[in-house]
């Protein structure tokens, strides 16, 4: 009814998010994954996932075959390895709730590469999930986020601060504000990257506590488009201060501090037991101090 393929495919959709990025990490073309997931639900006569779904959604059953693939492939991986008298490949899967980093994340990535070259690195990327249960559950390795979940087996390794700032056209009327207030954001169409709205920090830190929300919030895929879409005058967006480094010199946008200023401060969410595991405490000394800054 279904092979071992078929559970790898939908384990790298599920990690991946997209049938792009599966297709990738499985080394095959999108049109061959498509097919092959398209013939799976016809042996079946039951769809699995939601293609045209933004993030990438499974069906209930989708799910108990993505259940059965995270149970089963590990250990059928682990057996073949034994029997062939072979160590299981050492691997590290990173979470990163934090987009346009690969300013400051390529460099210590690099620096793994080189000290541990058989080292499969792998990122999970699906929106849409809790990394940091996923930490606990053994599927991610470490988790970069600002968001603290107090729990006995999480070390939270810090990093950096940075500040999250408003990002507007030079030509915008919040430009002669001394400072930047929730209630001058209220008439404003927020951009944002597809995440859900009360997990951006100017709504969860700025706005809410104070009752307020954007006129608008609108999601942009990408940095690029986000910085193109604000110069051109079609909104407003917050990013870090990195981020803002980039693109300022160009002089078709400007940054201000949402307030005092609005900071955050960078953790390595990691297993307890993993704390000494030579490839992560590599990765969290790279990290440190900001490599951007």
């Amino acid at each position: 009814m279904f092979e071992l393929k078929h559970l790898r495919s939908l384990l790298a959709l599920k990690s991946q998010g997209s049938l792009a990025a599966a297709a990738g990490t499985l080394h095959i073309s999108q049109s061959a994954l498509s097919h092959q997931l398209t013939e799976l639900e016809q042996r079946l006569a039951r769809p699995l996932f939601l293609r045209k779904s933004r993030p990438l959604r499974f069906t209930a059953d989708g799910m108990k075959l993505v259940a059965l693939a995270e149970s089963v492939l590990p250990q059928i991986d682990a057996l073949a390895c034994d029997l062939r008298g072979e160590q299981p490949p050492a691997q590290l899967c990173l979470a990163v709730e934090c987009h346009s980093c690969i300013r400051w994340l390529t460099p210590a990535l690099q620096q793994i590469q080189r000290l541990y070259p058989e080292l499969e690195l792998t990122f999970a990327n699906q929106q849409g999930f809790e990394p940091q249960q996923a930490l606990l559950a053994g599927e991610v390795d470490v988790v970069l986020t600002a968001d603290l979940l107090p729990s006995e087996g999480i070390f939270y390794a810090p990093l950096f601060e940075f500040e999250m700032r408003l990002v507007l056209p030079v030509t915008h009327r919040l430009m002669q504000e001394a400072m930047i207030t929730p209630a001058h954001l209220s008439d404003e169409i927020l951009l944002s990257y597809p995440v859900e709205p009360q997990r951006l920090d100017v709504m969860r830190h700025f706005m809410q506590p104070v009752g307020l929300k954007p006129k608008q919030i609108k999601m942009v895929d990408n940095t690029l488009m986000l910085t193109q879409m604000v110069a051109a005058g079609w909104g407003i967006t917050v990013l870090p201060d990195w981020v803002c480094q980039e693109f300022e010199p160009q002089q078709l946008m400007v940054s201000k501090s949402l307030g005092k200023g609005l900071w955050r401060r960078l953790h390595a969410a990691i297993r307890v037991q993993d704390r000494q595991r030579p490839e992560i405490k590599v990765l969290l000394k790279a990290l440190q101090p900001h490599p951007a800054a």
